[in-house]
């Protein structure tokens, strides 16, 4: 089987790609392991909502149009959501198509799936970047008779034995899950690492409403100091409901959620913590602060203030003045690694793989392998760039990339083999 362009994932990312070859009438086709939306289908926990607003869910030639704009989409809502997009864009989209190579061949690429081979001229890896939990080496070292689970595993409380949790991460999905299994009546402990802590809403409108008009999430990645670092920040503490509350550590603390620093080994059935909570937390603050400082100057150059609520500055985090730097796991019935995930890309058969495993690319282009391109990691080409609302502006850039790399192998066979 042959096609001009093979996009790999039908998730929002390789959906808006598929929107912006077709209006540019290039065959492709896009390949998928599962069904449309198949991640947010089989990966998530029951209760989850985007922490984005309804209105920030912005495709190539589709948006939310509902009647709350202002809410925060389900899980259920949000696969609908990516199945209408497939079914409007008329995406070309084969499902259950797991893709087990992707190799050179000549001036293109061989791709190997279950169903058959594909051979194209380019390719756009949209298998995004949540594919494996990133579960620590330490977790050798857990007891026996200690559950444990991931976020991609776990789906409520009711799956848990009865007894304690220890939590170990603190971004959205470690607060969002701490908290629920908190108020199913189980004590949890959480273990906090670096985290980016903001209010849900400053100054009358969504926080995110003012990361998109002051042009945070615009930031593009050849603009920051140090774009690796920024792609490893952990998610916002945020959680998307129908109050609009702010989640953060003092809110957990005041549920009843003890809190301990960095999780720094297990001995001897002991979890062993590191004694820097109080300045993560503190640098967290910091940094939170910075960014309503950034949207208070926004407001005042434009003289809006009459337009907002007043600016306001929030309670700093609350930390033990000893917290407990170890824990007997005996007190423990599960482990909830809400520490991150990382991509699979064992199926990848080209050298383009840092030590580390991840896609060396400039801005989404796979320098290495011409004519292939990467969409849907964090900060690919803007900070938004693994949001819904983000992966339309990526896409679109990405592929007017990629149409020039078809006109140069159609004007000048062999030369696009040999171009970045």
């Amino acid at each position: 089987m042959r096609t001009t362009v093979v996009v790999i994932g039908a998730g929002h990312a390789g959906l808006a790609m598929s929107r912006c070859l077709t209006e540019r009438s290039i065959d492709h086709v896009v390949l998928e392991r599962g069904e449309v939306a198949n991640t947010w289908k089989t990966e998530r926990w029951d209760s989850l909502r985007l922490l984005t607003p309804n209105w920030q869910s912005r495709l190539p030639g589709y948006r939310y149009e509902g009647d709350d704009p202002d809410g925060y989409r389900t899980m259920p809502d949000t696969i609908d959501f990516l199945e209408r997009y497939a079914q409007v864009i008329s995406a070309p989209v084969r499902t259950r198509t797991a893709v087990t190579s992707l190799r050179r061949a000549g001036d293109g690429y061989e791709i190997v799936t279950n169903r058959g081979t594909w051979s194209c001229e380019a390719v756009v890896i949209a298998t995004g970047a949540c594919n494996i939990p990133n579960v620590p080496a330490v977790a050798a070292a857990v007891p026996s008779g200690i559950d444990m689970v991931t976020p991609r595993d776990y789906r409520n409380p009711g799956q848990l034995d009865e007894g304690g949790v220890l939590v170990v991460g603190a971004a959205a999905s470690g607060l969002q899950i701490a908290e629920e299994i908190q108020r199913s009546g189980r004590p949890v402990t959480l273990a906090v690492g670096e985290h980016v802590r903001v209010p849900r809403v400053y100054r009358g409108r969504d926080i995110k409403w003012w990361m998109d008009v002051t042009g945070v999430l615009d930031e593009r990645y050849d603009e920051v100091d140090n774009v690796l670092r920024v792609r490893n920040l952990p998610s916002l503490q945020l959680v998307g409901s129908d109050d609009h509350r702010d989640l953060d550590l003092n809110r957990l603390t005041d549920s009843g959620v003890r809190l301990v620093g960095r999780l720094a080994g297990i001995q001897s059935a002991k979890a062993q913590f590191s004694g820097s909570l109080a300045n993560l937390c503190a640098m967290s603050d910091l940094k939170m602060n910075r960014l309503l400082d950034r949207i208070d100057a926004w407001v005042s150059e434009r003289s809006l203030e009459r337009a907002f609520d007043p600016p306001q500055r929030f309670e700093s985090t609350r930390v033990e003045a000893s917290p407990p730097l170890s824990l007997d796991l005996g007190s423990v019935r599960t482990i909830v690694w809400a520490t991150g995930y990382r991509p699979d890309y064992s199926w990848l058969d080209l050298p383009v793989l840092d030590r580390k495993g991840r896609i060396r690319h400039d801005g989404g282009v796979v320098t290495d392998a011409p004519g292939v391109y990467v969409l849907g990691l964090p900060f690919l080409r803007r900070r938004k760039s693994t949001l819904i609302d983000g992966a339309g502006d990526d896409a679109r850039e990405l592929s007017d990339h990629l149409a020039a790399h078809l006109d140069r192998a159609t004007s000048h066979p062999g030369l696009a083999a040999r171009a970045a």
